[in-house]
């Protein structure tokens, strides 16, 4: 199944680069001027995850945002490495690829994790990248507190490889919606459509029991990923939607009980995306805090 591109994600692939990685094609954009910032994307809808702050964070860094392998206008192998380790050097070598030797890294969903692998691999190869400040939206700072949803857990099973090509796009909204904004306002119908058509792109949905198994697999790191940050001497910074059922208040709870002086922004009423359901507030603290010194 596939679903075509509206003209917002068209734009959003112009101007777009390639990279080749391990045989596959990674799509990344690159624009802005100033500090490196890397962007990190959540699941499933890739790098357009920022479209919403995007074109302002140019205005005062050189900001990065890559498709991880198996999102977005990334390749997406039935045979490709989805683990978190396998993304978190993806970014590496695409850091190293455009000569960048020092960055700061805003994260989301799936992003979390992966930022935190990253940091893991730093303890243990300081001659990689530097990461000097770090902001994570909502997701699995805290793996054992996220709560996932049925088809999550359902994709997981033995059923996954069935399920994933027969999710049909309202299956896939109502996920997403239920998400956006707990219980209240839905998404905009035009958001529902770009991530569908995203998820789709590629035969994305063929591994889609793959590619959305991180959760899963950050339980089993929990011990690793968490403490990569509580070992870690990066600037830390929490932007949190509180309404998301997945990673909201709850998650933030969670972390605090381990580093309760984090500098936390929580956005009352905002689920699962708060770039682009309160992009103006995510952009202004995000900038009050990379700029910070």
């Amino acid at each position: 199944m596939s679903a075509e591109l509206s003209e917002r994600l068209l734009a959003w692939g112009e101007g777009g680069q390639w990279m080749s990685w391990r045989g596959r094609k990674l799509f990344y954009k690159k624009a802005g001027q100033g500090p490196v910032l890397l962007l990190i994307h959540g699941y499933p809808a890739g790098s357009y995850d920022w479209h919403a702050i995007y074109k302002s964070l140019g205005r005062y860094f050189t900001v990065i945002a890559p498709d991880m392998l198996g999102h977005g206008f990334s390749d997406k192998p039935l045979d490709g490495d989805y683990s978190l380790n396998a993304h978190a050097q993806m970014h590496d070598v695409l850091l190293q690829y455009l000569g960048i030797t020092q960055c700061q890294v805003m994260a989301s969903d799936l992003g979390v994790s992966v930022a935190q692998e990253m940091l893991a691999l730093r303890q243990a190869n300081p001659s990689l990248p530097r990461m000097d400040s770090l902001i994570l939206l909502n997701g699995g700072v805290c793996p054992d507190a996220y709560q996932p949803r049925m088809i999550q857990r359902l994709m997981l099973t033995q059923l996954g490889p069935w399920l994933g090509p027969r999710v049909t796009q309202s299956m896939f909204a109502n996920t997403i919606s239920s998400i956006y904004r707990g219980d209240a306002d839905a998404p905009p119908a035009s958001l529902l459509e770009d991530f569908w058509a995203l998820f789709c792109y590629g035969q994305g949905q063929a591994v889609a029991h793959r590619v959305g198994a991180f959760w899963h697999e950050r339980k089993a790191l929990s011990e690793r990923l968490l403490g990569a940050l509580l070992n870690s001497q990066i600037r830390l910074c929490l932007i949190n939607g509180s309404a998301d059922p997945n990673s909201g208040e709850h998650m933030v709870k969670a972390f605090l009980r381990y580093m309760p002086s984090t500098d936390v922004k929580r956005l009352a009423g905002v689920g699962h995306w708060p770039q682009i359901q309160a992009s103006e507030h995510v952009l202004l603290k995000s900038l009050q805090f990379l700029q910070a010194r």
